[in-house]
Order: C-alpha cells, then sequence, then structure tokens
C-alpha cells in the first residue's frame, strides 16, 4: 500500500472507532494523488453499489475512492495532477454521477461523556414487539414521505419513543450500520402536532446512551437539503464529522 497521510486524524475529537472506520473506507488500496486537500485511491475491493465514494470533512479536506475500472473509464492516470474540481469534472463526462450527499454526525468524545452522566426527563422508554398497537397507530397519524424519510421501524435493533398524555408522538430506531462495525446509524420521527417541544432531542439522546451502553457509536445522517434533520442533530449534541457522496444508482456507468 502506498504511504498515506494521516487524512482523517483531522478531527481528533470522534472516537477511534469513527476515524478508523472512514480512515479505512477511503484510504485502503493505492493511493493515486494526495495533498493536505485531496486524495484519491484506487480500491478493487469496493462494493458495487460504493464504486465511487467522496467524503469531505468537516475541516475541509476532501477524499476520494473509486475502483480500477472506473477509475479507467473516468480516465485517471499516476501522472495526472488533480484537485477536487477536476476529479469532479472527469466523473460528469464519463456519465458517472454521484448520489445527493448526506451529511454525517457523530457525538464528539466530550458531548458523549456529558450525555452519559445526564437523567433525561420526561415519558422515554424502549419500545419492542409488545407495543406493536401503540406504535402502528403512531404510524398511522404520520405521512408516508416523513415515514420514508425518517425509516424507523419497531423492528429494528433499538427504538425509543416518546409519549405525551399516554400517547407515542416521537419515535427513533437503530439498526447496525456495517456488518462486523459498532456504528449504529438512527432515524427519527416526531408527529408533525407536536414538532418543537423537545421530544425528538430527548428521544435521539435516549437512544444513543443505549447505543453505547452496547459498544456502538451513534450516527445521524441527513441530506444536505433537510435543514429541520440538520438542526435536530445539532439540538440533540451531534458535531458534523463532513459531508458523504456515493455513486446514485441512476448512474449510467
Amino acid at each position: 500500500m502506498t504511504n498515506q497521510t494521516n487524512q482523517v486524524s483531522s478531527m481528533p475529537l470522534f472516537s477511534q472507532t469513527i476515524t478508523d472506520f472512514w480512515r479505512e473506507q477511503f484510504l485502503t488500496g493505492d493511493v493515486l494523488c494526495s495533498d493536505e486537500a485531496f486524495t484519491v485511491t484506487i480500491n478493487p475491493e469496493l462494493d458495487e453499489d460504493s464504486r465511487v465514494m467522496v467524503l469531505e470533512t468537516s475541516d475541509g479536506r476532501v477524499m476520494t475512492v473509486l475502483t480500477p475500472s472506473l477509475a479507467d473509464k473516468v480516465g485517471l492516470s499516476q501522472q495526472q495532477d488533480l484537485s477536487e474540481s477536476i476529479f469532479r469534472q472527469k466523473l460528469s463526462e464519463a456519465g458517472v454521477t454521484l448520489h445527493g450527499a448526506d451529511y454525517l454526525f457523530y457525538f464528539s468524545e466530550a458531548d458523549k461523556n456529558v450525555m452519559l452522566q445526564e437523567n433525561l426527563e420526561g415519558d422515554l422508554r424502549r419500545l419492542t414487539e409488545q407495543d406493536e398497537v401503540v406504535f402502528s397507530e403512531f404510524e398511522s397519524f404520520a405521512s408516508e414521505q416523513d415515514l420514508d424519510d425518517a425509516y424507523v421501524e419497531l423492528d429494528h435493533w433499538a427504538v425509543f419513543g416518546s409519549f405525551e398524555q399516554n400517547r407515542l408522538v416521537c419515535a427513533a430506531s437503530m439498526y447496525p450500520w456495517e456488518q462486523g462495525r459498532q456504528i449504529a446509524d438512527l432515524g427519527v420521527l416526531t408527529l408533525t402536532s407536536f414538532r418543537g417541544k423537545g421530544h425528538a432531542s430527548k428521544v435521539v439522546r435516549s437512544i444513543c446512551k443505549y447505543a453505547y451502553g452496547q459498544g456502538y457509536e451513534p450516527q445521524y445522517r441527513c441530506q444536505l437539503d433537510n435543514h429541520a434533520s440538520t438542526a435536530l442533530a445539532k439540538a440533540a449534541g451531534f458535531t458534523l464529522f463532513g459531508k458523504w457522496e456515493v455513486i446514485s444508482p441512476d448512474s449510467i456507468d
């Protein structure tokens, strides 16, 4: 493997689990080019649905990784002086499109320690299969769009809910994000008429506290234009790690 700069150690405030995971995603393979701002890595082991990825960390560094066949298609070579803009232009010219970017949020080590010490107030609890009727009623008051966007399911690895007058008004669920990885991806949904009351941030912190107790790092993702979700991430205590893009399912590649 080519000698590599320690790119993702750019943010030591995050756990080693997080930084190691993203370093492995983007720095495993042969580094085609690398400087303080931009890195391109060629990795033949990438899955089909992630055969090109881009990560911009919150300090402005950009890392990309792609398969050898896609690198050939795009026209990358060792001799090129590449930048992010040139790289994106080459993708576009080759008909390769990226899916809309996701923000990636995690707890900093300091904020994690604060959360683990707190006692959250309110009618909050973990939900189980015994709550099927309660959860179904909750879903019936949410729009299909909200259900699709939130991806909160009662059969996920962990599910927590917030109640108001014995009614479930907000729920969050988690599932292990990558097989063999101690990262749990979460979704959260609050019924429209109960938003703005702090339900979501409390539920998110409750389920994240549970995840840490099980040895998992919570992960919060949302699209860049989902301003309400971004605001919730910050209200719940998350810190922005970066922006992540993968190849679009609609790409002609």
